[in-house]
């Protein structure tokens, strides 16, 4: 089917759905879905990554290496940590592999809840989250501006048992957070309802390596709409104050448990975003 067909199916769904999947505007899930090569994106959004390329040649090793970077997180969090409960912000989806593919092959009985404000994610989602006959997906429709409408939502508190430990994933979000939303405070308010030996990982937008190229980019995304606030390593670590930090600490994404056959193929200047995973207290 040819990307208009497949544009104007998309579309036809979400309208018997009452959807407003305002395809006038660009999306940031769907510009990073255009820039990694997804399908599931628009005009709009195919302008602003080509745009945002343009500034920044660097950008999709950037953000392939930022999907890495989960990919290594949830195999890690479910393989070494055991945990089998994830609160996921920002899902990234459709693009492939999702969260609950990377731990469900760890343990199929895995339990996962994304969170996202994306209508064409949420008009695909109940397609996207086909989970394990063992475990369970979910899918909150919400804002992370607004933690308590994610904590309180019968699909958080009917999928996750708070008597064990969870593991929340923010992976490529809180760039979109700026000062005034008080980015500190709402991973705090996300955290709260998790017991101990909960975990807490995250990629957090950074100029510190290619400020010139990464400041361009950023005008960009502010010209369509959609604002960034990038954080130096210390705001980045702020993030993880009172956790305990699985080594080694916040580093470049691509430095954080990387796969012996990745080490040395990526420049350090290629990668705009700290990562880091912590246990709760």
């Amino acid at each position: 089917m040819s990307a208009k067909r497949q544009e104007g199916s998309r579309l036809k769904d979400a309208e018997q759905g009452q959807v407003n999947l305002r395809l006038d505007v660009p999306h940031s899930a769907r510009v990073y879905d255009c820039i990694l090569g997804g399908k599931d994106n628009y005009q709009p959004d195919r302008e602003a990554a080509k745009a945002m390329m343009a500034e920044w040649p660097a950008l999709p090793i950037h953000m392939q290496a930022n999907r890495y970077f989960m990919n290594r997180v949830g195999h890690y969090l479910a393989a070494k940590e055991g945990i089998r409960q994830f609160l996921d912000i920002g899902t990234g989806l459709p693009t492939e592999p999702n969260l609950h593919e990377v731990v469900q092959r760890v343990d199929p009985a895995s339990r996962i809840v994304y969170v996202d404000n994306d209508p064409i994610v949420l008009t695909h989602a109940r397609a996207l989250l086909a989970s394990s006959d063992e475990g369970m997906t979910n899918y909150v429709d919400a804002d992370m501006r607004d933690p308590e409408s994610i904590i309180t939502a019968p699909e958080f508190t009917e999928t996750l048992d708070l008597d064990r430990p969870v593991a929340l994933t923010v992976i490529a979000m809180v760039h979109f957070l700026l000062d005034e939303d008080d980015a500190y405070g709402i991973i705090n308010r996300l955290l709260e309802p998790l017991c101990p030996g909960s975990f807490l990982a995250m990629s957090i937008g950074t100029a510190d390596f290619a400020p010139d190229e990464v400041h361009r980019v950023a005008r960009e995304y502010e010209a369509r709409g959609m604002p960034m606030r990038l954080r130096n390593r210390a705001e980045a670590e702020r993030f993880f104050d009172g956790m305990d930090l699985v080594e080694p600490g916040v580093t470049q994404v691509h430095h954080w448990h990387p796969h012996p056959n990745a080490v040395g193929t990526v420049n350090d200047a290629d990668i705009a975003m700290y990562g880091g995973v912590a246990r709760k207290r």
